[in-house]
């Protein structure tokens, strides 16, 4: 299945599920540079579509790639469902609060594990941290409970050997940090 006919059927079903909400909105798709699909949902009082800490439009995302991966038996293209611009947003903050916790793990040398998060959001923080000289991001832990870990790069080996394991590092200095 093309790009294009994958991009109209996602972008259907899309269009399809806000109306069936009972949302006056528009739904436009465009191709991104990786040869993805973005689709985004305008208009307004779309906070329903969102949910609590995007739950829906993460629910939204996973049905419309699960509705295109049905229809085809070849690999589907990366579908990202934007809604009122909120992963933009959330993804501007995030980068943020990743930049902050980067430049306290450069400082400290003390690795830094973030609250869990999903993949989209661990996509952020990878491809934000791979910017920065002299880090690197692992993810660990199983859905939905899985999280990243920024360390310094010469920080994995010498953690792993003095103390078996990332993870029990990461207990002696707490919690993963809340992005809340």
């Amino acid at each position: 299945m093309s790009i294009e006919t994958q991009q109209e059927l996602a972008t259907d079903f899309v269009r399809e599920v806000v109306a069936r909400f009972g949302i006056d909105a528009t739904t436009s798709a465009r191709r991104t540079e990786d040869d993805g699909i973005y689709i985004s949902v305008d208009g307004d009082n779309l906070g329903l579509l969102v949910g609590p800490k995007g739950a829906t439009v993460e629910a939204l995302q996973e049905l419309t790639r699960t509705v295109v991966q049905r229809h085809t038996e070849e690999h589907t293209s990366r579908i990202v469902v934007d809604v009122g611009g909120y992963r933009e947003r959330r993804a501007a903050a995030l980068r943020q609060f990743v930049l902050e916790a980067a430049a306290d793990v450069l400082r400290t040398g003390v690795s830094e594990a973030l609250e869990p998060m999903s993949p989209s959001d661990r996509k952020v923080v990878h491809d934000t941290v791979n910017e920065i000289e002299g880090l690197e991001t692992t993810s660990e832990g199983l859905e939905p409970r899985r999280y990243v870990i920024i360390r310094p790069v010469s920080a994995g080996s010498a953690e792993e050997s003095s103390t078996g394991s990332i993870e029990e590092a990461d207990d002696r200095s707490g919690e993963p940090a809340d992005l809340s």
